[in-house]
């Protein structure tokens, strides 16, 4: 169904070549990055108060844009491998399905390239959770996942911004470490999540012509072509508009919990900040203004296709219900978050904090 090494070749070929840097800089930006990362779990262990010893099963590695691809692309094969699995199978039962599954996945795997490609010039930092270990790309011996942190793209964003690169390569590292703390601290929190996503992925109709039909349906309304009277999609990404109902329920559980997940790091990486990088005011401003646009108006359009204009609001409204949440109970009541997956905020309550307070603690105090 998916040429997975050809989506790895794919995307290494049509990946952008990084900013020039000489041997010798280049070896001394890894190693910073490494001692940051380091240094960065006593930091966000003492602010976040969720002590961990297990860090230790999530190796931090730092990579180029072709390894984030290929520790991406690891983690798609094992996430969905349920799904691919039934598709192949349903297509084995049809006409001609080899040859169409043989043709097929080879176009996929050019698409996924290209996408990953494009990904792979922006992204940070990334904990990568679900993907197996192997030789190259080590992952944690007991169910951990690793951190990955893109050399080249650090780089380039602190030149881009014009910041002090030493506070940068800490300030990026702490948002990191907080996500690695997350799933350290917080045993059920990895499986609770692949759960999520398999019951989402169960959803997904595997008949050719139904899935083809939302696409053009879902491609009609970006294109500002839908049928008289329907109304408006209210800005959705093409991922959404080709979801079914059950399918957006879970959507929005996931929404929930990755703007938890996202603006828990984003409030621990300004909340140490200012005790630890000392151009944490500059770095902030120029980052969200940086966040705010696009690089093209290509980029914009790629940006919404994709949803990723969706991921940029995680950060901003799970920041916010995160503070919230501190100013009224504090940090330690708002770690009660971690308890179960029942006490995870749901999306209405991202954007009323008061509303998560009242019903995880008043519940618990009466």
């Amino acid at each position: 169904m998916v040429d997975w090494n050809l989506a790895v070749a794919t995307a290494t070929r049509l990946v952008r070549p990084g900013p020039e840097v000489s041997r010798d800089e280049a070896r001394a930006v890894v190693a910073e990055l490494r001692r940051h990362a380091k240094a960065s779990e006593g930091h966000v262990r003492g602010f976040t108060r969720m002590g961990t010893e297990d860090t230790h099963d999530t190796p931090i590695l730092v990579v180029d844009r072709p390894g984030w691809v290929r520790a991406n692309v690891a983690g798609f094969r094992e996430i969905l491998k349920p799904l691919l699995d039934k598709m192949q199978e349903r297509r084995g039962n049809t006409p001609g399905g080899a040859m169409l599954g043989a043709v097929g996945g080879k176009v996929t795997g050019v698409e996924l390239g290209m996408l990953l490609s494009f990904l792979s010039s922006r992204v940070l930092g990334q904990y990568e959770t679900f993907a197996p270990a192997t030789r190259e790309l080590p992952a944690g011996t007991q169910g951990g996942g690793r951190l990955l942190l893109v050399a080249p793209n650090i780089v380039h964003v602190e030149r881009e911004l014009d910041v002090d690169p030493h506070d940068f390569r800490l300030w990026v590292c702490l948002h990191e470490e907080t996500h690695r703390t997350q799933f350290s601290a917080v045993p059920w929190l990895r499986d609770h999540l692949e759960g999520e996503i398999q019951s989402f992925l169960g959803e997904t109709d595997v008949d050719p012509m139904t899935f083809l039909e939302r696409v053009r349906d879902a491609a009609q309304s970006l294109a500002g072509g839908r049928p008289e009277g329907e109304e408006d999609d209210g800005g959705r990404s093409l991922v959404e508009l080709v979801q079914t109902p059950a399918q957006r329920e879970i959507l929005a559980r996931l929404t929930a919990v990755m703007s938890l997940l996202e603006g828990h790091a984003d409030f621990v990486m300004d909340g140490v900040g200012p005790e630890v990088v000392g151009s944490v005011a500059e770095i902030r401003e120029k980052f969200q203004q940086r966040r705010a646009k696009g690089a093209s108006r290509l980029d914009i359009a790629l940006r919404r296709l994709l949803g990723l204009d969706a991921k940029l609001k995680q950060y901003r409204d799970g920041e916010r219900f995160v503070r919230g949440v501190v100013d009224q109970v504090g940090m330690d009541g708002f770690n009660r978050v971690w308890t179960s997956p029942n006490t995870l905020p749901t999306k209405a309550e991202i954007a009323k904090p008061a509303d998560w307070v009242a019903r995880v603690h008043r519940k618990a105090e009466s």
